[in-house]
């Protein structure tokens, strides 16, 4: 047993092993470029570089592959094996020691941003303002409870709660604190309602004279618009009330349970802003003579509490507050015509190991510096003395 721990640890440590994975990392990104010819960055992200295990499809050929998941996380044991704790610290070796402890925090930022980072965008016009920003590509299903002092208590349930309610088997949502509960089925990534006619059949419900028809999965991941079916259940007085949910509908559906009404929307999942954020002015600038956008900044205001401030966006130059990164995106309408209002996106970011990269950097940098100056200066004394 002791010696197949130690063999362990020489394979986990080896150089060799480091050169293997390093390959493979290679390899997955080359894949996952190509990949992004047919699919769009998002699916393309998901399957070869969030993953543990994928299948490449090599024309008819299926070929399992580790994903880039399980190879970073191979390659930090590996680090940390052959690269620390095997490593015999003296002189010569500290500036290595120190360049594998910057690329271990530049792997640790990999995985915090993975695990921890909310990513969304917040789109607005001259004179609006936003407390909150929106998830390109997930959706949540809101329950909206109406107060008696006219605002509305909201109760979420996160996409992990119903995107596997794929078919005909209702899947059971809790509404804790309110006298119902849900009960989802037939889950869409990508969907239209559409108006059921006499001359052909469908195979989801129709509600209304409506039903959900299914589309193909578009290229760019966050111009899919998800859809589902609801049944809303009383649970006191046993009702039942079916309805179909979209996430582009103007209005949520509303539904009387004990007397009140509940709205129930599905809408990009949503992430609350540590402050307020109101566009005052969007200015564009256009190369001479064409319609081309040579540059685009905001003018914003960030109210925090009883303190505002006034900070310009632009395409170099994010906001950073409140533990976000905000990033002037883009502008519109692109159809807009000189003195039709335009708007600005922002895409925010929420992300714990923001500044963990270029710490890493810094530390790597200093490794690199200590090791090399070492090898100079012993390089120079071994000339002075053949000189």
């Amino acid at each position: 047993m002791k010696a197949l721990g130690s063999r362990l640890l020489r394979v986990f440590s080896s150089i060799g092993t480091s050169c293997t994975l390093l390959i493979l990392l290679g390899l997955l990104t080359w894949l996952g470029t190509l990949e992004q010819v047919d699919h769009g960055l998002y699916e393309v992200q998901k399957k070869y570089f969030e993953s543990f295990f994928l299948v490449h499809q090599a024309g008819p050929i299926p070929i399992p592959l580790p994903g880039a998941n399980l190879v970073m996380c191979l390659l930090f044991v590996n680090l940390i094996i052959g690269g620390i704790v095997r490593l015999r610290i003296h002189g010569p070796t500290v500036g290595v020691l120190v360049t594998h402890v910057g690329i271990l925090m530049l792997l640790g930022a990999g995985f915090v941003k993975m695990y921890h980072a909310d990513e969304g965008h917040v789109t607005l016009f001259e004179g609006q303002q936003a407390t909150h920003f929106e998830s390109y590509y997930r959706w949540e299903l809101v329950v909206g409870e109406p107060l008696p002092d006219g605002r509305v208590r909201e109760h979420v349930a996160r996409q992990e709660q119903f995107a596997d309610a794929l078919g005909a088997t209702p899947k059971r949502i809790e509404v804790p604190g309110l006298p119902l509960a849900l009960e989802v089925r037939h889950y869409q990534a990508n969907t239209r309602p559409q108006q059921k006619g006499p001359m052909f059949e469908v195979d989801v419900p129709v509600v209304d004279g409506l039903f959900l028809r299914e589309r193909p999965l578009q290229k760019e991941a966050e111009t899919n618009i998800a859809g589902l079916y609801v049944a809303v259940l009383g649970t006191a007085d046993g009702s039942r009330r079916d309805g179909l949910v979209w996430g582009a509908q103007s209005a949520p559906w509303t539904v009387q349970v004990g007397g009140k009404t509940y709205a129930i929307d599905l809408r990009h999942e949503r992430y609350a802003l540590p402050f307020t954020l109101a566009l005052e002015d969007f200015e564009k600038i256009d190369h001479p003579g064409t319609g081309m956008p040579k540059s685009f900044s905001s003018d914003v205001q960030v109210t925090e509490g009883p303190s505002a401030r006034d900070l310009t966006i632009s395409m170099n130059e994010p906001l950073r507050s409140g533990g976000l990164v905000i990033y002037q995106a883009s502008w519109g309408p692109s159809t807009a015509r000189p003195g039709d209002p335009l708007f600005s996106t922002f895409a925010v970011v929420r992300n714990p190991a923001d500044q963990y990269p270029l710490y890493a950097c810094i530390v790597i940098a200093l490794g690199m510096l200590l090791h090399f100056s070492r090898k100079l200066i012993r390089h120079v004394r071994l000339e002075a003395r053949r000189a």
